[in-house]
């Protein structure tokens, strides 16, 4: 073969294609965490998701309101001199919405990130695991605190245009705040804790439903037996095996709440402590097994 039909080997060319360093600001964790909370209680009510995932939430929101509403019209039209409910009691009645809320919403908080998983994408940003579970504990929260808060205001409101008692009826909303702040940061971290647990959605909401319903019918149960027998201080013992009556313990000891225990066997100051320790020790322990739980980015 001649010396002029080799080809000559092909040159190594570096091409320019206009690849630039990043020289704007450098967000960093806050903004990272403010974004994830942000998101999470967006999609806690299908907002920036499709048509579809907003009709639960929202329906659901109805549902909590609409009764509100309802009272307060009566109230109005009848001239009423006290609400038909008390601030502290609306949550432990439609307590079956809201359980239904974080039955639906806390596995597609996290069980969707657990299922694709886009753990490791999360932390390949300036974000560290406890920042994913700060960011989802508060928007869980957050998005309860919105539900069960809204018809207490809509009652507030409504007792206001009643022209009921001005002072009584703010300690008694000042109390019903109270209630479902503590009420949405124990159904949070419980909700968010059995949800993690596994990646598939379905057997997230089924096992979120059976812990908060399984546990007060049992609770229910075990009291209504216990008045039968006149066993009065069992009622209200046996109020700390269930978060719902947890709650209600609480606010009876300490919010001058109406108990909704069995013939109204609530517990008293002392009783209340230990009522109040168990709650503090179950929003704190949810929050350090959800901390457990995302210990490995790579789930």
């Amino acid at each position: 073969m001649p010396p002029e039909s080799i080809t000559a080997p092909a040159q190594d060319v570096i091409h320019n294609i206009g690849y630039r360093n990043y020289s704007g600001p450098r967000l960093g964790r806050a903004y990272a965490r403010r974004s994830l909370f942000s998101q999470s209680l967006r999609g806690a009510y299908g907002l920036g998701r499709s048509a579809k995932s907003k009709v639960l939430p929202m329906t659901l929101f109805g549902v909590m309101c609409v009764p509100a509403a309802i009272m307060v019209a009566v109230a109005v039209t009848t001239k009423a001199t006290k609400l038909p409910v008390e601030y502290t009691r609306y949550a432990i009645i439609l307590q079956a919405v809201i359980g239904l809320y974080l039955a639906a919403q806390a596995p597609q908080s996290v069980s969707r990130d657990l299922r694709f998983k886009s753990i490791p994408l999360y932390f390949s940003r300036p974000i560290e695991r406890i920042d994913y579970v700060v960011a989802k504990f508060a928007a869980m929260a957050s998005a309860l605190f919105i539900l069960t808060a809204a018809p207490l205001l809509i009652l507030y409101v409504g007792a206001l245009l009643a022209k009921l008692d001005f002072t009584a009826q703010t300690e008694g909303f000042v109390q019903g705040l109270v209630s479902v702040a503590l009420l949405s940061l124990l159904f949070a971290g419980l909700g968010l804790v059995v949800a993690a647990v596994t990646p598939r959605r379905g057997f997230g909401v089924a096992a979120v439903i059976a812990v908060l319903t399984i546990s007060y019918g049992a609770v229910s149960t075990v009291q209504g037996i216990a008045l039968a027998r006149d066993s009065t201080e069992a009622i209200s013992w046996m109020g700390l095996f269930s978060p719902i009556t947890i709650i209600d313990g609480v606010q009876t000891a300490f919010l001058s709440a109406t108990s909704a225990f069995p013939g109204g066997n609530g517990p008293g100051t002392g009783t209340g402590v230990v009522y109040a320790v168990v709650l503090l020790a179950l929003i704190a322990g949810s929050f350090g097994l959800l901390l457990r739980r995302y210990r490995k980015a790579g789930l």
